[in-house]
């Protein structure tokens, strides 16, 4: 069943209403319209009250949450998942957990992002049923490549320029290595690592369907402001694209 399309939000970015939890995100177009803006909510990255960040980049055009954390205990983080599970259900927005299929499941989560060294992709696809949306991201041409057949939906490339908001996040691998594991895959996709306002539109000018941020958010002065500016610089470049 195809998505309903919802209100184009005031920045341009269109908001998606689904007729289920996941029904039909798996359509490409319809996937990469929905990680425009995509928030990697990290409580250990956040100075404040995450889902209260959360909810004001979501109200401001976010189009995608990640619950990341590498620290928060079992408890906590089932509890945190369903908080932003609730809130991305009112905003229209996709919810995805990292690396936790455990946690996924659990909640009804949207889809799973696993990296190289976490729970196997093709695993993920068997005990996660062809429902759930998985993310990957590939650290290599040749794992890119392969991302499609691993059964992923999509991939987050980078990073595309330094970061120190993931300790794992290694060196930057700049916008031609972005364009081309991109291309690669041949999938939706984000670029993460880095990126803020003044450089988001360079991403998807590469290639990528949207962007994918950390601090870029959650350590603004006003998160909505800040996610106000990322889908002003996305939706910019996604018209140049379409006018070219």
């Amino acid at each position: 069943m195809p998505p309903c399309v919802g209100p184009v939000l005031a920045n341009g970015v269109t908001s998606m209403t689904m007729t289920g939890p996941r029904a039909s995100a798996h359509g490409a177009d319809a996937l990469a319209r929905r990680l425009a803006i995509y928030l990697v909510a990290d409580p250990d990255q956040a100075p404040g009250d995450l889902v209260a960040m959360a909810e004001l980049a979501l109200g401001a055009g976010a189009t995608a949450v990640q619950l990341r954390s590498k620290l928060l205990p079992d408890g906590p983080f089932l509890s945190l998942a369903e908080r932003l599970l609730s809130r991305c259900r009112r905003a229209g927005a996709l919810f995805v957990v990292n690396d936790r299929l455990d946690v996924a499941l659990a909640v009804g989560a949207d889809g799973l992002h696993l990296g190289t060294s976490d729970f196997p992709l093709p695993l993920a696809r068997r005990l996660g049923g062809a429902d759930l949306i998985l993310g990957y991201s590939p650290e290599t041409d040749r794992q890119a490549a392969e991302a499609r057949s691993l059964g992923a939906h999509y991939v987050g490339v980078g990073p595309v320029f330094a970061t120190a908001s993931k300790d794992d996040a290694g060196a930057a691998i700049g916008l031609p290595t972005m364009r081309r594991r991109i291309a690669a895959a041949g999938l939706p996709s984000v670029g993460i690592g880095g990126i803020t306002a003044a450089n988001a539109g360079e991403v998807v000018a590469n290639g990528a369907d949207g962007v994918a941020v950390i601090s870029a958010i959650l350590r603004a002065a006003d998160p909505a402001d800040a996610t106000r500016a990322l889908a002003a610089a996305v939706t910019g470049a996604l018209t140049g694209h379409r006018d070219a």
